[in-house]
């Protein structure tokens, strides 16, 4: 079995990661009845108590996540520290600073990622030697504030170079147009640059998105329909049905990119009839390497049976996973161009299932002319916590195009008035230079899926049948 080990930076990257670890936990306890710890618990936690009991075997209440936190402040990890989830974490696999990086990305990127750099890749190698079999580095970050966004992507940079061989996937916040920290379009900007250039793939999930996603919830919640309603202390609604015993700011959401997680890596950890490596992910879905960020969706978006509502039947589930409502960016897949598609189904899902709906999506759904057949498809199965069934969509589509054009568009009128530079340019080793880099780092980007697009409307004739010299 495979090892993989999760970094998360930043205040956000964190408070996803502690939801992360709470319901993987929750997931293994709700399939692993007696407790004990086997293979599927090994691909993200490692065993640090090998007493053997021969009635309970080796049991959960001895494990230690293979994860590595950084953040240059204390707040949130002194939370993960002293709340119930604290004896989990070693003292090793953390650090932190007290000042911040003030929101802004050169102060993460240059300042702390330079100071603590030699730390950083010293905890990175010892997660990594704790592993049999490391597969892949999953990093969770922000790009809106300064550490998130800075010293995230220096990590990202650190792991190509300690790790080349090593599979890199990115979950990464992107800020709202109304984010209510002026310096996110620089942060981002500059932090898109690292993550073209170093990630293998990227899974983008916007906080507005995520904020519609649990509006529709609390809806639901307050009784539109009595069919459908949030059991109290759901999960998904609210952080009380998990480890804490308050709801916790933006838990919900959280919640909703841990589920995205645990989906995307359930075939690495639990039996399947079609199962998915992790590095088959970008092999199967980014045919060139800077365009590998990929549109997640999730279905049931409730896949810890926190609402008491009918299952979805399993053809719906699928055209589900190709809505918008059900998407964790927005972005309009169907109007664009698809390189690739991954469908990862858990749960009791056949395989002719599978090619029957796809079959029925297929004419609704634009692919390139040379990838008409750009189906990656997993099945696991075990399913989620309360469901049947679940599906993760990842789609590699040009439609990214759009949300990379709004982003340099709040870029620009920031940096058209050259509106708070100063603060970056104060900090060592940074310079404008930086800036147009990055710009035009995301200008090759939106270019390479333009031209992309642009072979939509173009048919493509058959090619020459062969004929036999005579």
């Amino acid at each position: 079995m495979t090892q993989s080990v999760v970094v998360q930076v930043g205040q956000c990257g964190n408070q996803v990661g502690y939801r992360f670890w709470d319901l993987a936990l929750r997931e293994y306890a709700s399939v692993n009845k007696r407790g004990l710890y086997d293979d599927a618990t090994s691909s993200f936690f490692r065993n640090v108590d090998w007493r053997w009991d021969e009635c309970a075997g080796l049991t959960l209440a001895y494990v230690n996540p293979q994860a590595v936190l950084v953040d240059m402040e204390e707040g949130v990890i002194s939370q993960i520290l002293q709340g119930p989830l604290r004896e989990l974490f070693d003292s090793a696999q953390l650090l932190t600073d007290v000042s911040g990086s003030g929101n802004n990305w050169a102060t993460g990127h240059m300042t702390y990622g330079s100071v603590y750099r030699e730390l950083i890749v010293d905890k990175l190698r010892k997660a990594a030697e704790l592993c049999d079999c490391l597969q892949c580095f999953f990093l969770i970050h922000s790009l809106g504030g300064g550490t998130g966004s800075g010293l995230g992507t220096r990590v990202l940079g650190l792991l190509e170079e300690e790790f080349p061989g090593v599979s890199r996937i990115v979950t990464s916040m992107y800020p709202s147009a109304e984010d209510d920290v002026i310096t996110s379009p620089y942060n981002s900007v500059l932090a898109m640059r690292e993550l073209t250039e170093h990630a293998h793939c990227v899974l983008p999930v916007e906080n507005q998105s995520l904020m519609d996603i649990v509006q529709k919830i609390q809806m639901v919640a307050h009784g539109a329909k009595p069919e459908l309603m949030v059991r109290r202390n759901a999960t998904l609604s609210s952080g009380q049905g998990g480890v804490h015993e308050v709801e916790k700011p933006f838990d919900a959401m959280n919640n909703i990119v841990a589920n995205l997680l645990l989906n995307m890596t359930s075939s690495a950890r639990f039996e399947g009839s079609l199962n998915v490596d992790l590095n088959e992910i970008a092999m199967n879905l980014v045919p060139f390497p800077r365009l590998h960020y990929l549109v997640p969706s999730l279905t049931p978006l409730y896949t810890l049976a926190d609402v008491n509502a009918v299952p979805r039947r399993l053809d719906q589930m699928f055209s589900d996973a190709f809505s918008k409502d059900h998407q964790l960016i927005h972005a309009n897949p169907k109007q664009s161009m698809y390189l690739a598609c991954a469908l990862m189904v858990r749960g009791n899902v056949h395989v002719s299932d599978l090619r029957r709906n796809i079959e029925r999506l297929r004419p609704s759904l634009s692919f390139v002319s040379w990838n008409q057949e750009g189906w990656k498809t997993g099945l696991c199965s075990v399913p989620p916590v309360g469901h049947s069934h679940s599906l993760l969509a990842l789609a590699n589509n040009t439609c990214m195009k759009l949300n990379f054009m709004e982003l340099k568009e709040r870029f620009t009128k920031l940096y058209r008035k050259k509106a708070h530079l100063h603060h970056f340019l104060h900090v060592e080793g940074m310079d404008l230079g930086c800036f147009t880099e990055a710009t035009s780092s995301l200008d090759s980007l939106i270019e390479e899926y333009d031209s992309l697009d642009a072979t939509r409307a173009q048919a493509t004739p058959d090619p020459p049948r062969l004929r036999i010299a005579t």
